[in-house]
Formats: C-alpha cells, structure tokens, sequence
C-alpha cells in the first residue's frame, strides 16, 4: 500500500489571560517595569521599533509573527504586539554558581537542549528539584514556554527550582566547564553506560530533544556520553523519564 503523507497542524498552545499583556504601551510599560517576559510576538508588517529596541537591550526573546499567529492568541485589539509575562524569576547562572560552591555543595546541574513540551520540560523540573538539582539550564530561544502547564506539571516545583536562561548555551557549556564541571550528554549514541559515569564529582547533565536528540556540537564538546541500558523493543524513552532515570542515579551515589 502507497504510503501517505499528512501534514499535522498543532494547536497553538493555551495561555491565560493573567500572564497576557497586549497592546503597545501595556507592553512597553511592562518592559520597562523590570517584570520577566517569557515571550514576545511582534506583528511582523509593523515597526514599533521601540518596543523591538528595548526587547533588545534586556535580552528579551521576541518574535516577528503575521497578524494572523496574533488574532489566534487573542481575539482583543493587541496592535501588533502580545507579550507574555513569565510567572518566575529567571536567575544568573553565575549567581546560583557561586552560591553552591561557596555553601561547599557539589554542583550538579541540568541542561534542557530543545525540549519545547511544556508538560515533558514541567515533570522534568519537578524530579530535578525532588532530586536537588541546583539550577535548571533552559535556551532563550527554543525551548519550553514556562506558563500555567508548566508550573502545574512541575506540581510548583518551579517555584523553588532556579532556572537560568541562557542565549547560548554552548558557551554556557564551556564556562561550566572552566568553572570545574563536567559534561555529561545523555544519548543512547554513546558506548559507555549511565552507570559507568562518577555523579559525585560537580556535574552538568545534558538532556535533549526527543526528536533530534543532543546537538552534535554539545555532544562533541561533553566530557563523556552516557546511555541508559534499554532491555525492550522499543528504541528510546520518554525525555522526563530518562531524565528521573539518570539524577536519580546521580542521586544514588551522592547519598552518602
């Protein structure tokens, strides 16, 4: 039989109207309230070359979308621009850093490549916290939006959890390893096993998309692979369970 090809349209995903603030001057004002923005659409036909000047200057991730990808989000009269306000606060990586090493804790810290499910990236936070993960290491762009599924998922875990987000996160790789870490890139394409790796000593961990997996420069650059023993037919599993799987064996041989 001839197979076919179907092209599946996702649903844009849900926001609720408290974390939505549209409007050209609503959403300058929220700029420059300081508030952490999660995500910024821009009607791509306008200039409002204010509010895309500004976005620059704080690092905030924004997007030049058609007024149709704006209409869908909210039906109100937005002006070419949705803002969407983050319900955490995002921390320097440098800051949380510190702080471990100066309480004499051993690092041990996870890095989110691509995973853009809300519900895989919130049940992720919530065993990283239960597993006293130190930060959460997220992309600015291309990754997971932190809204109301997220924090429900991670059952408030969030709230606790630091989470840092970075522009690249290749650099961020290497000044983790200048800081003492090691690399650790989780794929079932490494020959030594989860459980040949010493979690004992300041670690990042590299979890990434269950589509493509880790980028290959992130792989390239990790002290070492690590895969997790698979005994079934099935090829892979879960993101957020491999994720429970390989901190909670960091876990293990940390618990003295």
């Amino acid at each position: 039989m001839e197979k076919r090809n179907y092209t599946v349209r996702k649903p844009a995903p849900r926001q609720s109207q408290a974390d939505m603030v549209f409007g050209t001057q609503s959403v300058l004002e929220t700029l420059r309230s300081g508030k952490e923005i999660e995500r910024l659409f821009i009607q791509r036909e306008l200039g409002l070359s204010e509010i895309e000047k500004l976005a620059k200057e704080l690092g905030v991730p924004y997007q030049r979308v058609p007024v149709e990808k704006l209409n869908r989000v909210t039906r109100k009269n937005h002006q070419g621009v949705v803002a969407f306000v983050s319900p955490i606060q995002y921390m320097p990586l440098h800051n949380v850093l510190t702080q471990v090493y100066e309480e004499g804790k051993t690092p041990l810290l996870l890095l989110l490549d691509r995973i853009t499910d809300v519900r895989n990236f919130g049940a992720i936070a919530r065993t990283a916290e239960c597993a006293g993960v130190q930060a959460l290491i997220v992309p600015t762009k291309g990754g997971a939006q932190i809204n109301a599924d997220a924090m429900k998922t991670s059952s408030g875990a969030l709230n606790f959890l630091p989470v840092c987000r970075e522009p690249n996160l290749y650099e961020t790789l290497l000044y983790l390893r200048n800081s003492g870490l090691q690399i650790i890139a989780c794929t079932e394409k490494s020959d030594k096993s989860l459980y040949e790796i010493d979690f004992s000593i300041p670690t990042v961990i590299i979890m990434g998309s269950e589509e493509d997996g880790i980028s290959k420069e992130f792989i390239q650059l990790a002290d070492s692979g690590a895969k997790i023993p698979l005994s079934g037919h099935v090829e892979s599993l879960n993101v957020s369970v491999a994720s429970s799987i390989v901190l909670y064996e960091a876990v293990r041989q940390r618990v003295k």
